[in-house]
Protein backbone atom coordinates (compact mmCIF):
# COMPACT_ATOMS: atom_id res chain seq x y z
CA UNK A 1 0.00 0.00 0.00
CA UNK A 2 0.66 3.91 -0.21
CA UNK A 3 1.85 6.40 -0.20
CA UNK A 4 3.89 9.41 -1.85
CA UNK A 5 1.84 11.63 -0.16
CA UNK A 6 4.20 13.54 2.07
CA UNK A 7 6.67 15.95 0.86
CA UNK A 8 9.40 16.76 2.72
CA UNK A 9 10.34 20.66 2.58
CA UNK A 10 13.40 21.11 1.97
CA UNK A 11 15.65 22.58 -0.96
CA UNK A 12 17.90 20.38 -0.27
CA UNK A 13 15.39 17.65 -2.30
CA UNK A 14 15.78 19.77 -5.44
CA UNK A 15 19.66 19.97 -5.47
CA UNK A 16 20.71 16.52 -4.86
CA UNK A 17 24.06 15.67 -4.00
CA UNK A 18 24.68 19.44 -3.04
CA UNK A 19 25.30 21.01 0.32
CA UNK A 20 23.47 23.64 1.21
CA UNK A 21 24.67 26.17 4.16
CA UNK A 22 25.25 25.39 7.42
CA UNK A 23 24.60 26.82 10.82
CA UNK A 24 26.96 29.87 11.32
CA UNK A 25 29.46 28.34 13.19
CA UNK A 26 29.05 24.77 12.00
CA UNK A 27 31.24 23.19 9.61
CA UNK A 28 28.26 20.20 8.72
CA UNK A 29 26.57 21.10 5.38
CA UNK A 30 23.20 19.18 4.23
CA UNK A 31 23.49 16.91 1.65
CA UNK A 32 20.24 14.34 0.11
CA UNK A 33 21.04 10.81 -1.67
CA UNK A 34 18.08 9.45 -3.43
CA UNK A 35 17.53 5.85 -4.54
CA UNK A 36 15.28 4.17 -6.84
CA UNK A 37 15.50 0.47 -5.96
CA UNK A 38 13.96 0.15 -3.05
CA UNK A 39 10.49 -0.79 -2.54
CA UNK A 40 9.67 0.32 -6.10
CA UNK A 41 9.44 3.92 -5.34
CA UNK A 42 11.52 6.78 -4.27
CA UNK A 43 13.57 6.74 -1.24
CA UNK A 44 15.64 9.93 -0.10
CA UNK A 45 17.96 10.82 2.67
CA UNK A 46 18.73 13.85 3.77
CA UNK A 47 21.41 14.79 6.73
CA UNK A 48 24.36 17.16 7.91
CA UNK A 49 27.82 15.86 7.47
CA UNK A 50 31.35 17.46 7.63
CA UNK A 51 31.31 16.25 4.05
CA UNK A 52 29.80 14.77 1.26
CA UNK A 53 32.22 11.77 1.25
CA UNK A 54 31.02 11.19 5.04
CA UNK A 55 27.33 11.78 4.37
CA UNK A 56 27.57 9.03 1.00
CA UNK A 57 28.85 6.43 3.58
CA UNK A 58 25.90 7.35 6.31
CA UNK A 59 23.67 7.27 3.36
CA UNK A 60 24.67 3.89 1.63
CA UNK A 61 24.63 2.48 5.40
CA UNK A 62 20.85 3.37 5.52
CA UNK A 63 20.37 2.12 2.12
CA UNK A 64 21.74 -1.20 2.62
CA UNK A 65 19.83 -2.00 6.03
CA UNK A 66 16.22 -1.10 3.35
CA UNK A 67 17.58 -3.33 0.83
CA UNK A 68 17.75 -6.05 2.97
CA UNK A 69 14.17 -5.54 4.21
CA UNK A 70 12.99 -4.96 0.60
CA UNK A 71 13.96 -8.72 0.02
CA UNK A 72 13.23 -10.21 2.78
CA UNK A 73 9.65 -8.83 2.58
CA UNK A 74 9.19 -9.04 -1.32
CA UNK A 75 6.32 -10.96 -2.41
CA UNK A 76 6.60 -10.90 -6.19
CA UNK A 77 10.29 -12.01 -6.11
CA UNK A 78 12.90 -14.57 -4.92
CA UNK A 79 16.60 -14.22 -4.29
CA UNK A 80 19.47 -16.64 -4.65
CA UNK A 81 20.56 -17.86 -0.84
CA UNK A 82 17.24 -16.21 0.61
CA UNK A 83 13.90 -17.39 1.94
CA UNK A 84 11.73 -14.52 1.46
CA UNK A 85 7.99 -13.95 1.92
CA UNK A 86 7.21 -14.50 -2.01
CA UNK A 87 8.65 -18.19 -0.72
CA UNK A 88 6.47 -18.45 2.27
CA UNK A 89 3.28 -17.85 -0.42
CA UNK A 90 4.96 -20.21 -2.68
CA UNK A 91 5.23 -22.96 0.10
CA UNK A 92 1.44 -22.19 1.46
CA UNK A 93 -0.31 -25.20 2.75
CA UNK A 94 2.76 -27.42 2.33
CA UNK A 95 5.33 -27.08 4.62
CA UNK A 96 7.13 -24.60 7.30
CA UNK A 97 9.40 -22.15 6.18
CA UNK A 98 12.60 -21.30 8.04
CA UNK A 99 12.93 -17.75 7.19
CA UNK A 100 15.15 -14.77 8.69
CA UNK A 101 14.63 -13.46 12.12
CA UNK A 102 13.39 -10.14 10.68
CA UNK A 103 10.64 -11.89 8.56
CA UNK A 104 9.66 -13.67 12.01
CA UNK A 105 9.54 -9.94 13.91
CA UNK A 106 7.33 -8.41 11.29
CA UNK A 107 5.07 -11.28 11.10
CA UNK A 108 4.37 -10.84 15.20
CA UNK A 109 4.04 -7.44 14.58
CA UNK A 110 1.69 -7.53 11.64
CA UNK A 111 -0.25 -10.36 14.28
CA UNK A 112 -0.21 -7.63 16.90
CA UNK A 113 -1.36 -4.44 14.82
CA UNK A 114 -4.18 -7.47 13.22
CA UNK A 115 -5.34 -8.22 16.71
CA UNK A 116 -5.30 -4.53 18.14
CA UNK A 117 -7.35 -2.97 14.99
CA UNK A 118 -10.04 -5.76 14.77
CA UNK A 119 -8.64 -7.45 11.58
CA UNK A 120 -8.60 -3.97 9.53
CA UNK A 121 -4.80 -4.09 9.04
CA UNK A 122 -4.29 -7.58 7.40
CA UNK A 123 -1.31 -8.75 6.40
CA UNK A 124 -2.29 -11.95 5.05
CA UNK A 125 -5.29 -11.04 2.55
CA UNK A 126 -3.00 -11.49 -0.22
CA UNK A 127 -5.64 -13.59 -2.07
CA UNK A 128 -8.36 -10.68 -2.28
CA UNK A 129 -5.11 -7.94 -3.33
CA UNK A 130 -4.12 -10.09 -5.78
CA UNK A 131 -7.04 -9.56 -7.42
CA UNK A 132 -7.00 -5.81 -7.33
CA UNK A 133 -3.66 -5.42 -8.11
CA UNK A 134 -3.94 -7.34 -11.45
CA UNK A 135 -7.10 -5.31 -12.26
CA UNK A 136 -5.51 -2.15 -11.48
CA UNK A 137 -2.44 -2.96 -13.62
CA UNK A 138 -4.47 -3.93 -16.06
CA UNK A 139 -7.04 -0.88 -15.85
CA UNK A 140 -3.99 1.40 -15.82
CA UNK A 141 -2.07 -0.17 -19.09
CA UNK A 142 -5.38 -0.06 -21.03
CA UNK A 143 -7.91 2.69 -19.42
CA UNK A 144 -10.35 1.95 -22.29
CA UNK A 145 -10.73 -1.16 -21.22
CA UNK A 146 -10.57 -0.91 -17.13
CA UNK A 147 -12.44 -3.42 -15.13
CA UNK A 148 -12.98 -4.70 -11.58
CA UNK A 149 -12.00 -7.62 -10.01
CA UNK A 150 -14.62 -10.34 -10.59
CA UNK A 151 -17.19 -10.41 -7.17
CA UNK A 152 -17.40 -14.23 -7.06
CA UNK A 153 -13.75 -14.27 -7.43
CA UNK A 154 -13.19 -12.02 -4.35
CA UNK A 155 -15.98 -13.64 -2.23
CA UNK A 156 -13.69 -16.91 -2.36
CA UNK A 157 -10.93 -14.80 -1.91
CA UNK A 158 -12.34 -13.28 1.54
CA UNK A 159 -12.90 -16.65 2.77
CA UNK A 160 -8.84 -17.28 2.96
CA UNK A 161 -7.83 -13.90 5.44
CA UNK A 162 -7.35 -14.94 8.55
CA UNK A 163 -4.33 -14.60 10.64
CA UNK A 164 -5.77 -18.00 12.83
CA UNK A 165 -4.29 -19.87 9.65
CA UNK A 166 -0.66 -18.60 10.57
CA UNK A 167 1.75 -20.62 12.27
CA UNK A 168 4.84 -18.84 13.63
CA UNK A 169 7.27 -20.57 15.43
CA UNK A 170 9.68 -18.72 17.00
CA UNK A 171 11.78 -21.00 18.48
CA UNK A 172 12.66 -22.56 15.04
CA UNK A 173 12.13 -19.55 12.99
CA UNK A 174 9.64 -21.47 10.68
CA UNK A 175 6.28 -19.72 9.38
CA UNK A 176 3.70 -21.81 7.84
CA UNK A 177 0.11 -21.51 6.51
CA UNK A 178 -2.14 -24.44 7.32
CA UNK A 179 -4.68 -22.98 4.28
CA UNK A 180 -3.09 -23.43 1.10
CA UNK A 181 -4.69 -20.91 -0.78
CA UNK A 182 -3.65 -18.47 2.04
CA UNK A 183 -1.01 -15.64 1.09
CA UNK A 184 0.92 -12.36 2.79
CA UNK A 185 0.84 -8.63 1.30
CA UNK A 186 2.07 -7.01 3.81
CA UNK A 187 2.36 -3.76 2.03
CA UNK A 188 0.54 -1.78 4.75
CA UNK A 189 3.03 -2.55 7.58
CA UNK A 190 6.40 -3.44 5.60
CA UNK A 191 8.26 -0.60 4.63
CA UNK A 192 7.39 1.35 7.82
CA UNK A 193 8.59 -1.18 9.87
CA UNK A 194 11.56 -1.35 7.70
CA UNK A 195 11.91 2.59 7.81
CA UNK A 196 12.04 2.21 11.63
CA UNK A 197 14.64 -0.21 11.68
CA UNK A 198 17.22 1.61 9.38
CA UNK A 199 16.23 4.46 12.15
CA UNK A 200 17.30 3.11 14.67
CA UNK A 201 20.76 2.21 13.42
CA UNK A 202 21.10 5.40 11.97
CA UNK A 203 22.94 8.71 13.50
CA UNK A 204 20.69 11.62 14.45
CA UNK A 205 19.84 14.21 12.24
CA UNK A 206 18.47 12.25 9.23
CA UNK A 207 15.20 12.39 7.50
CA UNK A 208 14.22 8.89 6.12
CA UNK A 209 11.01 9.32 3.16
CA UNK A 210 10.65 6.02 1.47
CA UNK A 211 7.87 6.82 -0.85
CA UNK A 212 6.16 8.98 1.61
CA UNK A 213 7.06 7.18 4.96
CA UNK A 214 8.91 9.67 6.86
CA UNK A 215 11.15 8.91 9.54
CA UNK A 216 13.42 11.57 11.47
CA UNK A 217 15.86 9.93 13.48
CA UNK A 218 16.48 13.86 15.50
CA UNK A 219 16.55 17.79 14.32
CA UNK A 220 18.00 18.84 11.34
CA UNK A 221 21.17 20.61 12.93
CA UNK A 222 23.10 21.38 15.96
CA UNK A 223 20.62 23.97 16.96
CA UNK A 224 17.44 21.70 17.27
CA UNK A 225 15.89 22.76 13.89
CA UNK A 226 13.17 20.49 13.11
CA UNK A 227 12.30 19.29 9.84
CA UNK A 228 8.99 20.84 8.38
CA UNK A 229 6.73 18.22 6.22
CA UNK A 230 4.27 19.07 3.96
CA UNK A 231 0.86 17.14 4.00
CA UNK A 232 -0.68 16.99 0.73
CA UNK A 233 -4.09 18.34 0.19
CA UNK A 234 -6.22 15.28 -1.65
CA UNK A 235 -7.59 17.47 -4.11
CA UNK A 236 -4.17 19.29 -5.61
CA UNK A 237 -1.43 18.62 -7.01
CA UNK A 238 2.06 17.64 -5.49
CA UNK A 239 2.93 21.23 -3.91
CA UNK A 240 -0.80 21.71 -2.45
CA UNK A 241 -0.72 21.23 0.90
CA UNK A 242 -3.58 21.37 3.79
CA UNK A 243 -0.87 22.05 6.57
CA UNK A 244 2.82 22.20 6.85
CA UNK A 245 4.28 20.19 10.47
CA UNK A 246 7.17 20.22 12.78
CA UNK A 247 9.09 17.06 13.33
CA UNK A 248 12.08 16.53 15.09
CA UNK A 249 12.19 12.95 15.93
CA UNK A 250 9.42 10.42 15.04
CA UNK A 251 7.69 9.30 11.77
CA UNK A 252 4.76 10.74 9.38
CA UNK A 253 2.51 8.59 7.31
CA UNK A 254 -0.30 9.48 4.87
CA UNK A 255 -3.27 6.65 3.65
CA UNK A 256 -4.84 8.07 0.62
CA UNK A 257 -7.33 7.39 -2.20
CA UNK A 258 -5.34 9.94 -4.75
CA UNK A 259 -2.50 7.13 -5.06
CA UNK A 260 -2.63 3.97 -6.69
CA UNK A 261 -6.04 4.26 -8.18
CA UNK A 262 -7.84 3.90 -11.51
CA UNK A 263 -10.90 4.84 -13.44
CA UNK A 264 -13.48 2.03 -13.92
CA UNK A 265 -16.64 3.58 -15.95
CA UNK A 266 -15.88 7.02 -14.54
CA UNK A 267 -15.15 5.90 -11.04
CA UNK A 268 -12.21 5.97 -9.08
CA UNK A 269 -11.04 2.92 -7.28
CA UNK A 270 -7.75 3.34 -4.57
CA UNK A 271 -5.69 0.45 -3.53
CA UNK A 272 -6.73 0.93 0.53
CA UNK A 273 -9.33 -2.79 0.54
CA UNK A 274 -11.62 -2.72 3.50
CA UNK A 275 -10.73 -6.55 4.79
CA UNK A 276 -15.11 -6.70 5.62
CA UNK A 277 -16.00 -5.98 2.11
CA UNK A 278 -13.36 -6.46 -0.45
CA UNK A 279 -13.72 -3.46 -2.44
CA UNK A 280 -11.67 0.01 -1.57
CA UNK A 281 -13.06 2.01 1.56
CA UNK A 282 -14.76 5.15 1.12
CA UNK A 283 -14.95 7.11 4.52
CA UNK A 284 -11.73 9.50 4.22
CA UNK A 285 -9.78 10.96 1.29
CA UNK A 286 -6.60 10.97 3.90
CA UNK A 287 -5.60 10.03 6.87
CA UNK A 288 -2.26 11.42 8.62
CA UNK A 289 -0.71 10.00 11.35
CA UNK A 290 2.33 11.16 13.57
CA UNK A 291 4.08 9.15 16.15
CA UNK A 292 7.60 7.77 16.92
CA UNK A 293 7.65 4.95 15.39
CA UNK A 294 7.20 4.36 11.75
CA UNK A 295 5.67 0.84 11.44
CA UNK A 296 3.42 2.38 13.99
CA UNK A 297 2.42 4.85 11.95
CA UNK A 298 2.09 2.93 8.92
CA UNK A 299 -0.22 0.51 10.62
CA UNK A 300 -2.38 2.92 12.10
CA UNK A 301 -2.67 5.31 8.82
CA UNK A 302 -4.22 2.00 6.96
CA UNK A 303 -6.32 1.36 10.15
CA UNK A 304 -7.90 5.08 10.72
CA UNK A 305 -8.63 5.22 6.99
CA UNK A 306 -10.58 2.19 7.36
CA UNK A 307 -12.28 2.71 10.50
CA UNK A 308 -15.02 5.76 11.84
CA UNK A 309 -13.17 8.46 13.16
CA UNK A 310 -14.15 7.89 16.96
CA UNK A 311 -12.35 4.26 16.71
CA UNK A 312 -9.94 5.62 15.14
CA UNK A 313 -9.23 7.81 17.78
CA UNK A 314 -9.01 5.30 20.58
CA UNK A 315 -6.29 3.63 18.59
CA UNK A 316 -4.76 6.73 18.70
CA UNK A 317 -5.03 7.04 22.37
CA UNK A 318 -3.96 3.83 22.87
CA UNK A 319 -0.96 4.39 21.12
CA UNK A 320 0.24 7.74 22.11
CA UNK A 321 0.02 9.07 18.57
CA UNK A 322 -1.85 12.01 16.58
CA UNK A 323 -4.10 12.26 13.06
CA UNK A 324 -5.37 14.33 11.06
CA UNK A 325 -8.37 12.74 8.81
CA UNK A 326 -9.63 14.42 5.26
CA UNK A 327 -13.61 12.90 4.77
CA UNK A 328 -14.98 12.65 1.69
CA UNK A 329 -17.22 15.06 2.49
CA UNK A 330 -17.14 17.80 5.09
CA UNK A 331 -14.46 19.63 7.30
CA UNK A 332 -10.75 18.16 8.24
CA UNK A 333 -10.97 16.78 11.30
CA UNK A 334 -7.92 16.78 13.84
CA UNK A 335 -7.00 14.25 17.06
CA UNK A 336 -6.82 16.86 20.24
CA UNK A 337 -3.02 17.62 20.01
CA UNK A 338 -2.49 17.87 16.16
CA UNK A 339 -2.57 21.14 16.82
CA UNK A 340 0.53 21.52 18.84
CA UNK A 341 2.44 20.34 15.11
CA UNK A 342 1.36 22.80 12.59
CA UNK A 343 3.47 24.92 11.39
CA UNK A 344 1.08 26.55 8.41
Amino acid sequence: MKRISILILTLSLLLSGCAANAPEGSSRKQYTATFLDLFDTVTTIVGRAESEESFRETAQQVHDTLEKYHRLFDIYNEYDGMANLCTVNKSAGRSPVQVDSAIIALLTDCRAYYDATGGKVNAVMGSVLSLWHDARTDGLNDPANAYLPDADALLRAKEHISFDAVVIDEQNSTVFFSDPDMSLDVGAIAKGWSVQKAAESAPAGLLISVGGNVCATGPKDETGTPWVIGIQNPDGGSDDFLHTIYLSKGSVVTSGDYQRAYMVEGELYHHIIDPATSYPASLWRSVTVVCEDSALADALSTALFLLPQPEGQALLDRYGAQALWVPAEGTVLYSPGFSDLIRT
